[in-house]
């Protein structure tokens, strides 16, 4: 792979790697659902997945959180946890896929990056695409490998922000403060705008202030006749989605390490896609872990304990 590890590998890429002994390349299931999907992840992972791949539930990997607040970013040492469990070591190539397409593996490649594990790719097309290219798949539940040793990564601080660094960032005028971050909400417009329901029962929608409405599909080929799964667009492709989404001189000074991006949705989930997307112009975004259902119970909350 060189130096430079790509974000994205296509499914004969990952097929091709060959690696010299166990723990070279590490595959994992990262699949995710809505809370109001039918589909139950490791499920559907018992049923199917990529032969020799492991199940990396996002819910379990992660730090409990005050609000009850699902897949938030792990502490560094759940984090090592986890990798010495599925026998990566820090020079492990890991390849995440979900069986969506692209949904929710960008989100744990942006937990491997943060982490500064570099050497981590999602599979474009996830599962589907694997299987549409025949390549070998299996069910049940896999033995685990002989457990690694995985030093305890520093995180990157610049990685994450949080419902403090919001509300900082809300004081600020971005069209005049260069130092005010960008944010970029992946939800529906609906959603962003306040005229469509939260799936999450009790959740009011709308937005931050001064957040930009980008909703993560713009980033993605959808599924068609034939080709029934999502994959990752062109970096042609992004730039257009962002040209039509934000004023030119602030895509231009988001492209030119001049100002920086936090990206957004509901839960931290599909913001991965466009952590991925601006990681895929060279651009380097953080994501607001909390999301939106933070951001509004924090409000809820905040609003409850208001003296009257």
């Amino acid at each position: 792979m060189g130096l430079s590890t790509p974000l994205v590998l296509k499914p004969a890429e990952v097929a091709a790697i060959q690696p010299g002994k166990p723990g070279d390349l590490v595959v994992l299931d990262t699949s995710w659902h809505m809370p109001n999907s039918p589909r139950k992840a490791r499920e559907d992972f018992h049923e199917s997945h990529i032969l020799g791949s492991h199940f990396l539930d996002l819910d379990e990997v992660a730090s409990p959180h005050p609000l009850g607040l699902k897949h938030m970013m792990p502490a560094p040492q759940v984090f090592a946890e986890a990798c010495e469990k599925y026998g990566i070591r820090p020079d492990s190539h890991v390849v995440l896929y979900d069986t969506h397409g692209v949904f929710s593996s960008p989100r744990a490649l942006y937990m491997f990056r943060s982490f500064g594990h570099e050497r981590s790719s999602i599979l474009d097309g996830g599962f589907p695409a694997w299987r549409a290219a025949n390549l070998p798949t299996a069910g049940g539940e896999p033995a685990l490998p002989e457990r690694s040793s995985y030093p305890v990564p520093a995180l990157d601080p610049e990685a994450v922000v949080d419902y403090e660094g919001i509300l900082v960032n809300e004081g600020k005028d971005p069209e005049r403060d260069p130092a005010a971050f960008i944010v970029l909400d992946a939800r529906s417009q609906g959603r962003f705008a306040g005229t469509d329901p939260e799936p999450r029962p009790g959740l009011p929608s709308g937005h931050i202030p001064h957040s930009f409405s980008l909703p993560f599909q713009a980033f993605l080929n959808a599924p068609s006749d034939g080709q029934p799964y999502a994959t990752l667009r062109t970096p042609k492709d992004i730039r257009s989605s962002l040209e039509g989404a934000l004023p030119s001189e602030h895509l231009q000074a988001i492209l030119e390490g001049r100002r920086p991006v936090t990206a957004s949705c509901g839960s931290g989930m599909t913001a991965g896609i466009l952590w991925l997307g601006l990681r895929s112009l060279g651009a380097k975004a953080a994501i607001y872990d909390e999301s939106w259902t933070g951001y509004a119970m924090h409000k809820l909350q905040e609003k409850e304990h208001k003296p009257q």
